[in-house]
């Protein structure tokens, strides 16, 4: 794929399909961020109609399929609806600083009898679902499960608006509105989508730095105290071992004030990729 004038086109030289959306405004001020999403919808065509609609006061640059088919509906240059109230780092409403993508898909599902079903009733074999706990909850549920041919498209779409926009991370929505947004969930399988399209190898993979000062925990919460080197500085350069919800347990590699060989626990809103 390849973008050109901000439109995606296959590699043949032909344009992706074009739905222009009125649910957009003014330019982005800087591209720094790929969200990712799912619709919740029916299907990926009643997706696209509803966020063409202006009624929806939403909408994303691309949707993609459950067969790898993918639509644009607003040019990589412009603020999509898609990010609503959300903050990541030091950036606040990230409409302005990403491009999202959303992936035809239900979402949470729920459970009646012996049968998974979506949020308006659709039956969805036991093959479809995954049963996982989102990292931003304590109980498990069930999830549709995304097709191979959406993430080998998403995949391609992701490489090819990193490299073109040089962009600094890929994030779900569920990172930049946590509590109030689940999407992609744990169906999506974010951590190695996000090393393959940022080109980490895998002792690169947590590799971060802080965007403000930060202070690092020995606990995941603020209610535990903080370890000495804290604040840490901005721009200081962590190895993330391990999630626990929004929080990352990190081994600084920066020295700190003449201390070495510290580890603890920080917010991951405030790392960015290195």
């Amino acid at each position: 794929m390849k973008v050109k004038n901000h439109r995606l086109y296959n590699e043949d030289g032909s344009p992706v399909p074009y739905v222009r959306s009125p649910n957009y405004h003014g330019n982005i001020a800087n591209h720094e961020y790929l969200v990712m999403h799912f619709t919740a919808g029916r299907d990926a065509r009643s997706s696209i109609n509803w966020l063409t609609d202006a009624r929806a006061r939403a909408s994303a640059h691309l949707v993609i399929g459950r067969d790898g088919t993918i639509t644009q509906l607003v040019p990589f240059d412009k603020k999509a609806w898609h990010a609503g109230i959300s903050a990541w780092g030091d950036r606040v409403g990230l409409n302005a600083y990403s491009i999202g993508i959303e992936l035809d898909n239900a979402g949470k599902l729920r459970r009646r009898g012996e049968i998974w079903e979506t949020w308006f009733g659709r039956p969805v074999p036991d093959d479809e679902v995954i049963v996982a706990t989102h990292k931003n909850e304590s109980e498990p549920a069930g999830w549709h499960a995304y097709t191979e041919s959406q993430l080998a498209t998403a995949m391609e779409a992701a490489l090819t608006l990193v490299g073109k926009y040089r962009l600094l991370d890929v994030v779900g929505h569920d990172d930049i509105a946590p509590g109030r947004k689940t999407d992609p969930g744990p169906a999506f399988p974010m951590e190695s989508f996000r090393a393959h399209v940022m080109g980490r190898s895998g002792n690169e993979e947590g590799a971060y730095q802080t965007t403000t000062r930060l202070n690092i925990r020995s606990g995941p919460g603020t209610e535990y105290a903080t370890l000495p080197g804290s604040p840490l500085p901005t721009g200081t350069r962590v190895l993330v071992q391990r999630h626990l919800g929004n929080w990352r347990f990190v081994d600084v590699l920066d020295p700190i004030e003449g201390a070495e060989d510290i580890e603890g626990w920080v917010h991951g809103r405030y790392l960015r990729a290195r």
